[in-house]
């Protein structure tokens, strides 16, 4: 039976205020040269495509501050093995199920396994995760992050809210009280796709459209109310067409394989998540409203635009050098037409 969504909304703020006070994020005394980390646990029991991409800027971050280290993830969820499939330094990925209830003997083994291993260091990746809090205060580690949102650096870091940047943020006031150095630029969000994979995505792209124009892509579906009609849909590929002539356009199909411009237009089907990102990453941009599939997009390396009405775009917006995401309430189809000049210039 399915939990209605009102009911899950009352569980997760119940579980936030029974939790927001568990652990407190700081450091004992101790000498700097003392200080070794070189195991670390990274939290973030969530089975969600986005989410899951979202946490790739923190484990990048891990990554180059500690560069020797070894890291397991606590995840929900069977695909985030092939997120972080090409990260050198993840050592073990521990995987809840998506259903704790029908699987409970993997569930408490999953917690378990983070009780039973010795860490330097746990970092939980969202504030707003109770099992998050739960997991950190419950792992074996001298030091611990317990992922607090801090409101004065509001006023002094703009982009703090973005849910890939504000863990990082987090981490370095934290290790700056060891005095280890931060890097300067943080990471974007990295799926690593390798040249084999990135050939491949060109063999399928190629196999649609036929030559080396270049390729705008589009995906149509999300979820809910982010979910945008197939009017809204048909009207914004008929302006899309008239701007940019000398370009394919092209449908990446979700893996309930629907369109909302009802199969119209040249279009590409894959259920694996790599392929998918090998593909995007052979075109010259995207264009989605806010889904894991837009963080995949990010996550490959092109220009993304995300289309925003719903969730807020400071909080989940696409992240990568060339990305941007526009509000579809406040902004006209012309003025996004002329951005997404601006942006293949």
């Amino acid at each position: 039976m399915k939990i209605p969504k009102s009911i899950n909304a009352f569980r997760r703020s119940l579980m936030r205020k029974l939790t927001e006070n568990i652990g407190k994020s700081g450091f004992e005394k101790v000498k700097k040269e003392d200080v070794k980390i070189k195991k670390i646990l990274i939290s973030r029991p969530n089975h969600r495509l986005g989410n899951l991409l979202l946490l790739s800027p923190l484990v990048q971050e891990v990554s180059n501050t500690f560069p020797d280290s070894k890291i397991d993830l606590f995840v929900k969820g069977q695909i985030t093995p092939l997120i972080y499939k090409n990260y050198k330094n993840i050592d073990k990925i521990i995987q809840l199920p998506k259903k704790p209830f029908s699987n409970i003997f993997k569930y408490l083994s999953g917690w378990v396994s983070i009780r039973s291993r010795k860490y330097d260091l746990v970092i939980n990746a969202n504030f707003g995760s109770s099992s998050g809090r739960i997991s950190t205060y419950f792992a074996r580690s001298k030091y611990k992050l317990f992922g607090e949102y801090d409101e004065k650096y509001l006023q002094q870091i703009n982009d703090y809210q973005h849910s890939a940047k504000h863990p990082i943020y987090n981490l370095r006031q934290y290790l700056s009280q060891l005095g280890v150095p931060d890097k300067n630029e943080l990471p974007f969000m990295d799926l690593k796709l390798d040249a084999e994979e990135i050939q491949s995505g060109k063999k399928n792209l190629l196999s649609i459209v036929q030559n080396e124009k270049p390729v705008i892509c589009l995906f149509t579906n999300a979820t809910g109310d982010k979910c945008y009609s197939e009017k809204w849909w048909h009207d914004f590929y008929s302006s899309l067409k008239q701007t940019f002539p000398d370009h394919h356009i092209v449908e990446l199909l979700p893996v309930e394989n629907i369109s909302k411009l009802n199969f119209t237009i040249p279009h590409f089907y894959s259920t694996d998540i790599r392929e998918m990102g090998a593909f995007i990453a052979n075109t010259q941009l995207f264009i989605a409203a806010d889904n894991g599939v837009m963080h995949l997009a990010s996550a490959s390396g092109v220009p993304t635009v995300g289309l925003f009405s719903v969730t807020d775009e400071n909080i989940y917006g696409p992240y990568n050098s060339k990305s941007f995401s526009v509000n579809t309430g406040q902004t006209t189809t012309e003025n996004i037409m002329d951005l997404l000049r601006k942006t293949l210039e």
